[in-house]
């Protein structure tokens, strides 16, 4: 998939995410992410910011980049961005392309980002590019299941969930190790599928 049907898909999903996301899903998972984004330091890159529906759990005083494919989004996310209590800083940018100069950031967050990255090793070596040696990737995802039937139950789903929005079969941990980071942890909070992943970017 290109970056413009990327781009294209998230900007047509951008009218109904509020709707969609604002209640179930971020009241129920709002715990987890401030205690995950509560160890956020230094110069921090977020990942996928959507409509800033995450912005509201981030600890303030920080300095963060904030990027996010889709145009749509970002537009909706702007009043959020710039109410934050801390500096940030919102860019339209592809992560499998990102415009930034190596080893940018100390930290780098993401929330159901790669079940949605065309190509998501490309795009994590990306992130592994931008951090500093040393610097810490912390994510909030959802990914495929081992668990039978609940995996044979994704699998039926993921051609229609891919076509308007999330892959639900994504080996997110292995793509973080392919990717080359290191020291791998992942937290299981439903069942082998909602998880937090923190990983390394190797010291040279």
């Amino acid at each position: 998939m290109s970056a413009s049907t990327t781009r294209e898909k998230w900007d047509a999903a951008a009218r109904g995410f509020d709707f969609a996301n604002s209640r179930g899903p971020e009241q129920r998972w709002a715990p987890v992410k401030r205690e995950l984004y509560s160890a956020m330091a230094g110069k921090v890159l977020f990942l996928a910011v959507g409509t800033g529906l995450d912005i509201r759990s981030f600890p303030s005083g920080q300095d963060i980049v904030s990027i996010d494919i889709s145009p749509r989004m970002l537009e909706k996310a702007a009043p959020r961005a710039a109410a934050y209590d801390g500096r940030m800083e919102p860019r339209e940018m592809d992560v499998q392309d990102l415009d930034f100069p190596d080893g940018s950031f100390d930290q780098v967050y993401t929330a159901c980002t790669f079940c949605s990255v065309p190509d998501p090793v490309k795009g994590l070596r990306e992130l592994r590019r931008v951090l500093k040696p040393g610097g810490e990737l912390r994510m909030f995802e959802h990914t495929g299941s081992r668990w039978f039937p609940f995996n044979a139950l994704l699998h039926m789903m993921n051609p229609i969930t891919r076509k308007f929005g999330p892959e639900v079969i994504r080996d997110t941990v292995g793509n973080v190790e392919k990717a080359g980071f290191q020291g791998v942890q992942v937290r299981n909070l439903y069942l082998d599928v909602v998880r937090t992943i923190f990983a390394v970017s190797p010291a040279k």
